[in-house]
Formats: structure tokens, sequence, C-alpha cells
């Protein structure tokens, strides 16, 4: 058993945000076979919004002795895994007090921003943390680009959200080699262990 040390009546929570081909799904699905692999009972909820269109897209994940629903109380998740930093602010009410948020600086521009109707604001890692005090602000896309793939920013943020989830490591490697294509498996055990090493 994990160092979660759950109790029979507690549900802990994470949220994931980001736009359509981020890879949201494909994280919230490695997250939950960890859990479970962790001996938890878990339910996600994904909403997709207008994925295939660059909107938003949230995964919300909800792990314990017995869940009862996906949904996840406002003001009560222990992470929020932002993977393109404007998502943040849209969801941050979702995060605890003292909530881990992993944010990456990724910047995805809406149409509405990109037509000149609506400008893309301009926000650094210190206006983040405004909002979120407990932040890690990850370089994402450029780690992955170093591994040789951008496709596995993901997975670096991954890891860095499971420091505060205390599973076995094998656990989360093994759900990695279960939900990723066989080609890609090497370069997202190492984008996770890089995330990991960001503590």
């Amino acid at each position: 058993m994990s160092e979660n040390n759950i109790s029979a009546e507690e549900t802990k929570s994470l949220v994931l945000v980001g736009v359509g081909g981020q890879g949201i799904l494909l994280a919230s699905e490695i997250i939950a076979r960890t859990i479970m692999a962790s001996g938890y009972d878990v339910k996600m909820n994904e909403i997709h919004g207008m994925a295939q269109r660059g909107g938003s897209v949230v995964a919300q994940i909800r792990f314990g002795r017995d869940v009862a629903s996906p949904l996840v109380p406002k003001h009560s998740a222990r992470a929020l895994v932002a993977l393109e930093k404007i998502e943040v602010l849209r969801f941050v009410d979702y995060l605890a007090d003292d909530g881990l948020a992993v944010v990456s600086d990724q910047e995805i521009i809406p149409v509405s921003a990109s037509g000149g109707k609506i400008p893309y604001p301009a926000l650094g890692e210190e206006d983040i943390r405004k909002v979120c005090p407990n932040l890690i602000y990850v370089h994402a896309i450029k780690l992955a680009e170093e591994l040789g793939n951008a496709r596995a920013a993901n997975t670096i943020l991954l890891g860095v959200m499971s420091n505060v989830l205390h599973f076995p490591e094998e656990n989360w490697k093994e759900s990695i080699r279960s939900c990723v294509k066989p080609k890609f498996v090497d370069v997202n055990i190492k984008a996770f262990e890089i995330g990991r090493a960001m503590k």
C-alpha cells in the first residue's frame, strides 16, 4: 500500500486542464491506472468541450477507499496541472488552499486572440504565483523537445505532480508502459523521471 494512508471516509481530488491535443486524456488515464494499481478506488470525469477546435479540456480525478462521484468540489484539489498557462486561471478555484499548481509555460493562442478580437493575456510565472502560491512552473515543451518529442510535455508535468501523491514510482512507470504506444514508452519514461526530479 502507498504512503497516502487515506481513511475510509476520505476522498482526494486532482484536476488536469489544457486544450485539445495536449494529451490531457492520456495523462488522466495514466494517473487512474496508477491509483488503481496502488490499491484505491478511482473515478474520473472528462470534459472535452471544444477539444477538436483547440478549446478547453478538463479531467477531474477522485480517489480513495470508496469513491461515490468523479466531480471535484471547488477548493479541494490536492493538485491542479495546467498544460497551457492561461488554463490555470480558468480553473484555479478547484485548487485547495494548500494544493500544488503544476503549470507549463506553453502558450496556445485561441482563435479569438489570433484574430485580434481578444488579446492573449501577458501572463508570467510571478502573475500565476499570485493566485497559486504553491507553484511549480515548468518549461515543459523545451524539456520535452530536448528529449526529442515535444508531445512528452504532458508526461513531464505528470512526473512533477506525482511527488504529491506518494504512489510507488514503478506503478507510475508501469501505467505509462500500459497507456503509451511501445515506440514512445522510453521517451515518456525519461520525461516522467525529469518531472519527478522537480520537487
